[in-house]
């Protein structure tokens, strides 16, 4: 491994997403805002409780995992296609790194934001709700597996995209429907027998169930299976994200 040139691609990707805050930073903050006074305030005193607690409570992790998933995606499909777009990536080719490395040069960066975001949600979601947090190490391990699964997402997103309206599909027409409908702002528990069972496939669910374990003790499904889909899932994307760097498709080609 490469170790000097890892930590160069790492840092310049990290410091990208410092660099530009009012893109990375701000945008997800505002929404999560409108997002618990809406939600939150407004419907939820209606609501009442969900699983035992505050409606309030119960989106809170939600709303995080579901801002750290998109900033996580969106930053390894947008860094990455722009290196492309620009050609900047073929000085990374050309390097002495190896696809490893510029996988996880990238990864770490999009870990970065999908955390940094996630984290200052949390912060915001601090002035409408407080916590008595079940389960750090739960909460830590699903957002670092989650951002680094997202990140690989975005990676593969990223080369085969062709013009920018080929990264932006994906988020718009896969990520946003099944975050909405991984439950972020209900309980599975609440819908039909065959609907939660058509729940289950979705993979968001799990992570966000093991999330909000973390910090609430509650989840519509078991915990262990959120690593499970975590792990399936990053083994998946790592192998697919590799091979395609190795053979150059949409590289080279």
């Amino acid at each position: 491994m490469n170790l000097t040139g890892f930590l160069t691609l790492a840092g310049r990707e990290s410091r990208r997403v410092i660099r530009i805050w009012k893109q990375t930073l701000v945008p997800p903050i505002i929404t999560t805002t409108l997002y618990f006074l809406i939600f939150g305030k407004l419907i939820g005193g209606r609501i009442g409780e969900m699983n035992g607690v505050s409606y309030m409570q119960f989106i809170a992790p939600g709303l995080v995992m579901m801002t750290a998933i998109t900033a996580s995606y969106v930053n390894t499909a947008s860094s990455f296609f722009l290196s492309k777009f620009t050609r900047t990536y073929e000085e990374l080719l050309v390097s002495p790194l190896s696809s490893h490395n510029i996988i996880w040069g990238y990864i770490i960066g999009s870990m970065m934001r999908g955390g940094l975001a996630g984290i200052l949600v949390m912060l915001v979601s601090l002035c409408f709700v407080s916590f008595d947090i079940h389960s750090w190490a739960m909460i830590l391990l699903t957002l670092m597996m989650t951002t680094i699964a997202f990140a690989l997402g975005g990676f593969i997103n990223a080369i085969y995209a062709k013009t920018f309206d080929d990264v932006g599909i994906i988020p718009t027409f896969v990520l946003t429907p099944l975050t909405y409908l991984g439950g972020v702002f209900y309980s599975i528990s609440l819908l039909p027998e065959f609907w939660q069972t058509v729940s289950k496939f979705n993979p968001i669910v799990y992570m966000v169930n093991g999330f909000r374990y973390g910090f609430l003790g509650v989840s519509d499904v078991p915990v262990i299976y959120t690593f499970g889909v975590l792990l399936l899932f990053i083994v998946v994307l790592y192998s697919i994200a590799f091979s395609l760097m190795e053979k150059g498709v949409g590289l080279r080609s």
